[in-house]
C-alpha cells in the first residue's frame, strides 16, 4: 500500500525469519495458497463489490479503496491468494491431512464487510473460510475467535444473520472501527476492553465472557482471526499483551477444539505491525498449535 504503510510485505518476512530462528520452520508442513474461486467469494461478498474491486485494480501506481486501504497492480492477486489460502487450510484440516493450520497471508481480512473494503482489508479471508466449511464440508457450527486488537466488524456484518457461525471478538474500545460495543446477538459475542488492558484482565474477560459461550455452542471447527497488534510493543493500539498471552489464548482455543471439533483449528493472520513482536508472537502461537 506504499512504503510508509504499516501493512507491509516485511510482515510475512518477519514471521518466516522468526520461525527459522526458533527452529520451527522445518517441523511444519508448508502449502502454497491457491487463488480463491469467485464462487467462494460470493458466499460472503456481493457480486457488485467483487466486480468493483476487480475494476479498481490499477495497471500502475496505487488506487485507494478507502482512506486506509489501497491497491497496487499486485494487490488483487495477493488478496485472491490470501482468501484462497484460508480455503485450502480448511480443506486440509477437514480432510485430516494436517491437524491444524496457520495461514500466513496478507492483506488481512476481518474489516472487509459484504460490500466494503476497509482497515487494510479487501476480501474477508476468515469469513470465506467459515462459509466454505459450511458449504463444502457440511458443518453446522463454526466458531471464529477474533483476538485482533480491532473489532472484527466485517466478519460480524457478514454473519450477523447466520446462526451457524459464532463470532467471538475481543477488541480495544473506543477505537477503530468504532463498532461492536453495543451489538446484541445470540451468536455474536463482542468483548470491548479499555486501552491499557494487559494480560491478566484480558484473560479474565476471555474466560468469563467467551469460553462459556463457545462451550455452549459446541463448534465443529474453530477459526482464529489471529491479530497480534495487541502486543505491548505495537503502537497501532494500546493493549499490553505479550507472547505468553497469545500462548494462553491458543491453549484455550485448542482445549475447545479438542472437546468439540476433533482438534480442528484454522488460524488466519490479521493484524500485527511491530515486526519483531509479530514474528515472536506468531512463532509462539504456531509452536502451541503444533504442540512443540
Amino acid at each position: 500500500m506504499g512504503s510508509w504503510h504499516p501493512e507491509s510485505p516485511e510482515r510475512l518476512s518477519a514471521i518466516d525469519d522468526q520461525l527459522h530462528t526458533a527452529r520451527l520452520f522445518d517441523f511444519l508442513s508448508h502449502h502454497d495458497a491457491p487463488a480463491v474461486e469467485r464462487s467462494q467469494l460470493l458466499r460472503v461478498h456481493d457480486a457488485a463489490y467483487i466486480d468493483a474491486v476487480e475494476a479498481a485494480s490499477p495497471g500502475e501506481g496505487f488506487r485507494a479503496l478507502d482512506p486506509d486501504t489501497s491497491m497496487n497492480p499486485f494487490s488483487l492477486d495477493a488478496a485472491r491468494h490470501a482468501a484462497g489460502g484460508a480455503v485450502r487450510a480448511v480443506d486440509l484440516v477437514m480432510r485430516g491431512e494436517v491437524r491444524n493450520a496457520f495461514v500466513a497471508c496478507r492483506p488481512p481480512g476481518h474489516h472487509a464487510t459484504r460490500n466494503q473494503a476497509m482497515g487494510f482489508c479487501i476480501f474477508n479471508n476468515v469469513a470465506v473460510a467459515a462459509a466454505h466449511a459450511l458449504a463444502a464440508h457440511g458443518l453446522e457450527r463454526v466458531a471464529i475467535v477474533d483476538f485482533d486488537v480491532h473489532h472484527g466488524n466485517g466478519t460480524e456484518d457478514i454473519f450477523s444473520d447466520e446462526p451457524r457461525v459464532m463470532l467471538c471478538s475481543t477488541f480495544q474500545h473506543p477505537f477503530y472501527p468504532h463498532s461492536g460495543a453495543d451489538t446484541a446477538n445470540p451468536h455474536i459475542v463482542n468483548v470491548p476492553l479499555p486501552a491499557g488492558t494487559t494480560g491478566g484482565p484480558y484473560r479474565e474477560a476471555f474466560s468469563a465472557r467467551i469460553l462459556p459461550r463457545l462451550e455452549a455452542f459446541r463448534p465443529q471447527l474453530l477459526l482464529c482471526s489471529a491479530g497480534f497488534d495487541g502486543h505491548r510493543e505495537d503502537d497501532m493500539a494500546q493493549f499490553g499483551l505479550v507472547e505468553a498471552d497469545y500462548i494462553w489464548i491458543t491453549e484455550r482455543v485448542m482445549e475447545m477444539a479438542t472437546r468439540h471439533a476433533g482438534g480442528r483449528i484454522v488460524s488466519v493472520l490479521e493484524g500485527g505491525y511491530a515486526l519483531s513482536a509479530l514474528g515472536r508472537s506468531v512463532a509462539a502461537h504456531i509452536r502451541t498449535l503444533a504442540d512443540l
